[in-house]
């Protein structure tokens, strides 16, 4: 696995940060499979991030308090015939995160991001 150095963010977490803010943006949230259809349909021709990796991503993000993350209500779900959904939204400190990512310049590490240095 890949070390990461204190108050930097891993090349996907940064992707999942700038589809997020795009998504959310539209849509006031996003879940994990619209997150995944977005990062596959970017032009970087990177593809399909693999699902496992994409939700332990989307965890630790959560954790780092980059993302905030509720349960879609049952009732919702349930009338759509699916199972409940994740929503995700970038958090202040994520947009922060990113802002500072794609500046180049070295960010503050986010309040739990330095536990996965």
């Amino acid at each position: 696995m890949a070390r990461r150095r204190p108050g930097t963010l891993f090349p996907l977490e940064i992707e999942i940060l700038e589809c997020g803010i795009a998504l959310q943006s539209s849509d006031g949230d996003f879940y994990g499979f619209a997150l995944a259809k977005a990062l596959a349909g970017r032009a970087d021709g990177k593809g399909l991030t693999a699902h496992g990796t994409l939700y332990k991503a989307l965890a630790r993000m959560t954790d780092a308090g980059l993302l905030d993350a509720v349960w879609e209500d049952a009732a919702l779900a349930e009338a759509a015939g699916r199972p409940r959904r994740r929503l995700y939204t970038v958090s202040g400190e994520g947009v922060r995160a990113h802002q500072a990512a794609t500046a180049g310049a070295p960010a503050a590490a986010p309040s739990g991001l330095a536990a996965f240095a």
